[in-house]
């Protein structure tokens, strides 16, 4: 039995079933394609995802991206289960053209208010203001409009989430960086930022994300390098989480780009 299953598996047609097993279901090798997630994530920086973090996803071919099955269940997912929790590093689909990957990390999920205030994240969360003051600091809240609003969550827990101070409103760069009002996150959906929050395409310009378009959530580096094609071992077989231990009380200030990617 052994012996049939061994010669089966490294035969084409089983090492194929085996790798798109792999792939539909268990991980895939994603690139990070910009610099939105710096400090956490570099430009260079190849992983395998964990498809299985939220459910599994309904399997497509890769790079081609199509669907092997039907959405049986019209929510992205052939088997459902809890989505992204507040602060998880998660890649999906973009909305608005689903061949398109992204990686950001999930900053409210549904039921929260998200606002922006000169560049401070401001977050009421779902639970309610009770909630917020037995597990905050006074100094972590502020109120406003009869509400509790964490200010810059994350950041503590997360060190590679900064700004750019080079980004001001004198450059002429897109208000929503700034300021926006109050958004309340329908249920069943996310909304994303990048950790290099002045230089991220995210929830902020395009909406929020819904459940069907989660694929999954890093897993770790097999392989890193830079724009000179030069290898950080320093990274490699390293997970977000062992990176994130490594930026606590470091000097995280970068060199910035113009723009946002």
């Amino acid at each position: 039995m052994l012996k049939k299953a061994y010669e089966w598996s490294s035969s084409w047609t089983g090492t194929i079933v085996i790798v798109l097993t792999i792939i539909f279901f268990i991980a895939q090798a994603f690139v990070i394609p910009s610099g939105s997630m710096k400090n956490t994530m570099l430009i260079g920086d190849m992983l395998f995802v964990k498809k299985f973090s939220y459910g599994i996803p309904t399997p497509r071919i890769p790079w081609l991206e199509i669907k092997v099955l039907p959405d049986f269940n019209d929510n992205g997912h052939l088997i459902a289960a809890d989505g992204p929790e507040r602060g998880d590093i998660v890649v999906f689909r973009y909305p608005h053209d689903e061949k398109i990957h992204y990686v950001k990390r999930a900053i409210a999920t549904g039921g929260d208010l998200v606002a922006l205030s000169g560049k401070n994240l401001l977050l009421h969360l779902k639970e309610g203001d009770d909630f917020i003051k037995k597990n905050y600091k006074e100094n972590e809240y502020i109120s406003y409009d009869n509400k509790l609003w964490l200010v810059n969550p994350y950041r503590k827990e997360h060190p590679g989430i900064h700004n750019d101070p080079s980004v001001t409103m004198d450059g002429y760069q897109p208000g929503k960086l700034f300021n926006m009002l109050p958004l309340k996150i329908p249920e069943g959906e996310y909304f994303m930022m990048g950790d290099n929050r002045d230089h991220s395409n995210d929830s902020r310009f395009w909406g929020t994300v819904k459940y069907k378009f989660i694929v999954g959530k890093p897993w770790f580096i097999y392989f890193s390098w830079d724009d000179k094609k030069e290898i950080r071992w320093n990274r490699m077989f390293r997970t977000p989480e062992g990176i994130e231990k490594d930026l606590i009380g470091k000097d995280l200030r970068i060199e910035h780009t113009k723009g946002i990617y």
